[in-house]
């Protein structure tokens, strides 16, 4: 298994392809790839058809996949507000392919006995495919969709992101083999000799104590620990240091466990989500998700030293996991616009940790409106993450 990634910040799209093309060429001395990743930031868009079909003349046999972004991120750089074109190639040994594209609002539904869980796509389950995933916000219910793959294909790995750039239903653009869309959803599946391994940060740090949720209806949470959630967050202010106190403000959010049963909880075990509003009246908080009874949850807070750290720790744990695992080759990073230089104050932040910590594997993605990638074995929608999908063979070839 080889990878090669490459990326150019020429302002016009044919210096930038060329660009891109020349190094991935070299380093394939004359193999023909597999799988071909694009990703095109959004001051290429009125050449962003011909980017594509380009590649495909240069790769007839080769699977495109790929996007339009707002960013995009290839070797080694964070291309932020400015034109960009990332390209990827891989050569998969003894790895089938196999693309699928879900139409605007199309929802796939697992198909099976009772009790049995069943494709819902037309990909077998057997062996376990892993996906890669490509999705329109405004045309794909991203949530619906990794919701029924984790039911049909309970043992793959899921990881992707929520197109950036278009500001309106079809500006954004989808690659697919032979096929370019403005909606909906490209994916493949990958099976054979091949893992994908996935590192997700969510750039937040919990404060205070965990608690158990001990009344709550859809996603309104009305006690904790059997108290208002308003009044345990006002004694949590209170005993926060100043610096946390101004992070309050627009950086709170609420972590909820994914894994019950748990005796002590810790950075990066609960799954974060927005604190959507709160009744005075009556100390309730609305979340944006809807929690359970006697699930434990924990306020977080957000900030660049927070991400960072919180980075710094999942690439440290990946790495004490994995010591013996066979090398990556490659490596796929969905990063939230959220994260970034304007996060930071620095560019290429969450590429060069990943670099420091694990080498000089080619990674390339882009920068996301939601990502997608797993926490305790279930697949989310995150926001303000960096998600890493790493890949690698499962066998010598």
């Amino acid at each position: 298994m080889k990878w090669f990634s490459s990326i150019s910040d020429a302002p016009h799209a044919n210096d930038a392809l060329e660009q891109a093309l020349a190094p991935v060429i070299a380093g394939l001395a004359g193999a023909q790839p597999d799988l071909v990743l694009l990703f095109v930031s959004d001051h290429h868009r009125a050449d962003h058809a011909r980017v594509a079909d380009e590649l495909r003349k240069n790769w007839p046999q080769s699977l495109l996949l790929g996007c339009s972004a707002h960013s995009v991120i290839g070797g080694g750089r964070e291309l932020e507000e400015c034109p960009g074109l990332s390209l990827t190639a891989a050569v998969l040994p003894d790895v089938r392919l196999q693309p699928f594209h879900l139409s605007a609002h199309e929802t796939p539904e697992p198909k099976a006995e009772i009790g049995k869980p069943g494709e819902c796509l037309p990909i077998p389950r057997e062996p376990p495919p892993h996906f890669i995933l490509l999705a329109d916000p405004f045309s794909c219910d991203v949530e619906s969709v990794i919701s029924a793959l984790d039911v049909s294909y309970p043992e793959s790995t899921k990881i992707g992101g929520v197109v950036s750039g278009g500001t309106q239903a079809g500006e954004n653009m989808l690659y697919l083999g032979s096929d370019t869309y403005d909606s909906g959803l490209v994916g493949v599946a990958l099976s054979g000799n091949v893992e994908i391994d996935t590192i997700i940060a969510q750039g937040c740090r919990p404060i205070g104590n965990p608690m158990f949720v001990t009344r709550c209806h859809e996603n309104v949470l009305y006690e904790l620990d059997g108290r208002p959630p308003l009044e345990v967050m006002q004694e949590l202010y209170e005993s926060s240091s100043p610096e946390d106190q101004a992070l309050f403000r627009g950086s709170l959010f609420l972590g909820l466990e994914m894994k019950a049963g748990q005796e002590e909880y810790h950075q990066g075990d609960f799954l974060i989500r927005n604190l959507a509003g709160a009744d005075q009246e009556n100390g309730a908080l609305l979340v944006a998700t809807s929690p359970r009874i006697t699930q434990v949850v924990q306020f977080h807070l957000r900030d660049a030293h927070t991400s960072a750290e919180d980075l710094e720790t999942q690439l440290t744990r990946y790495q004490s996991r994995t010591p013996h695992a066979r090398p990556a080759a490659g490596g796929l990073l969905f990063s939230c616009l959220g994260r970034g230089a304007s996060l930071y104050g620095q560019a290429d932040h969450d590429s060069q940790a990943f670099r420091s910590h694990l080498g000089d594997i080619p990674l390339a993605g882009f920068f996301c409106n939601g990502e997608i990638g797993p926490i305790q074995e279930q697949t989310f929608l995150h926001g303000y993450t960096s998600a890493y999908g790493l890949f690698r063979a499962r066998k010598t070839a």
